[in-house]
């Protein structure tokens, strides 16, 4: 098969989808491997690399999307993207479709085959794709929430562990899952003053094993939510719904009860966002804000830290992209279920139930797909 690595275009996002360790893999079995031109350089990784590891470099993405037979990415398609894909093309990447119908939209009439990275799952019913770059976000929002807490980035000046003699900061994590729990890491090494709010008593219980009396943890329902949220400094949000849109835990109305200057990074905002007054931010213009309290919003925020995210992603897909290419797609949906849970468009149809409910499409069982 012939994979094809295009150069991430979307803001401020330096990753990749192929290191090259990762081509070198992809050539050992069998496959041929198209980068374009430049694609790893934000991960400090050259077009001699590359060359190095087997790949051949091409000098434009639409070379790319026009010889590959699998595109291999990390964020969603853009929309020059989306037009370059074809009739029975692989795509395999993050998607987040719910909260975004253009791109679902251009993805089935593209005719192409689109597995998301997000929806992939594993015999625990974990998200093993998603996860790797949920612990770089959980541990990037408190860095961004303590920049945030800054005066002069319109915080309410604090330091988010305080020191002797002044109390640290109160900061709330909605949702305990893999990036509440990496937050929450980073924030009681900070030394700050810590709950995780979550429905799942499992989720409490272990974030409590973890880390003892360092975190607070707490039942949730709308009543604690408000007011944890009315009393915390710095908000995580954090919350996830497999492939669906995120729930909106945290209304306009607290907001603006909220702190003045506290600040809300909304980790959730690939996927809509779960405080109402969340709208995708960029790198370069990463905050604003709404009733005096600043909002973190940036939709690919480990782009930031694009080396160590982009071998962290490769450690987890690279199984995945093998088996795609040595199989083919329908082959390997079929002998791996956790695979076909990544399967959202096929041929014009959706395949993920969530996506199709919030969408308002008629919905295609994956199962089905594999045997058309």
């Amino acid at each position: 098969m012939l994979i094809g690595v295009p150069k991430e275009i979307k803001n401020h996002e330096y990753r990749v989808g192929m290191t090259p360790g990762s081509v070198a893999e992809a050539i050992a079995h069998g496959h041929k491997v198209l980068v374009e031109t430049n694609a790893g350089a934000g991960i400090m990784c050259s077009d001699e690399d590359y060359i190095a590891a087997g790949a051949t470099i091409a000098a434009t993405a639409a070379d790319v999307f026009a010889a590959a037979d699998m595109i291999v990415k990390v964020k969603e398609p853009q929309a020059v993207e989306r037009a370059m894909l074809r009739q029975d093309q692989i795509l395999f990447t993050y998607l987040h479709l719910a909260p975004d119908p253009e791109q679902t939209r251009d993805l089935v009439n593209s005719g192409a085959i689109c597995i998301a990275y997000e929806t992939v799952t594993d015999a625990a019913g974990r998200l093993p794709l998603l996860a790797p770059m949920s612990e770089v976000a959980g541990r990037m929002s408190i860095q961004a929430g303590a920049h945030c807490l800054e005066k002069a980035q319109g915080g309410r000046g604090m330091l988010l562990g305080g020191v002797p003699g002044v109390a640290p900061a109160k900061v709330v994590i909605l949702g305990g899952g893999v990036v509440g729990v990496n937050a929450a890491y980073m924030a009681t090494g900070l030394a700050a003053d810590v709950t995780i709010i979550d429905r799942s008593a499992d989720a409490m219980r272990a974030a409590t094993a973890r880390f003892g009396p360092a975190v607070k943890t707490v039942h949730s329902t709308k009543a604690s939510v408000e007011e944890e949220v009315l009393a915390a400094d710095l908000v995580i949000g954090g919350v996830l719904i497999p492939g669906a849109a995120a729930p909106k835990l945290v209304t306009a109305e607290m907001v603006s009860r909220m702190k003045p200057g506290s600040v809300v990074v909304d980790v959730a905002i690939d996927q809509g966002g779960c405080f109402e007054t969340s709208h995708a931010t960029t790198h370069a213009d990463p905050t604003y804000v709404v009733d005096e309290v600043v909002h973190y919003c940036v939709a690919n925020m480990p782009g930031a830290v694009a080396r160590t995210s982009t071998f962290a992603l490769n450690n987890a897909t690279l199984p995945f992209t093998l088996a795609l290419a040595d199989k083919g797609w329908k082959d390997a949906l079929a002998a791996d279920p956790h695979l076909r849970a990544g399967l959202n468009v096929y041929s014009g149809k959706i395949t993920y139930a969530a996506v199709a409910e919030a969408l308002g499409y008629d919905y295609l069982a994956p199962e089905n797909a594999v045997a058309a």
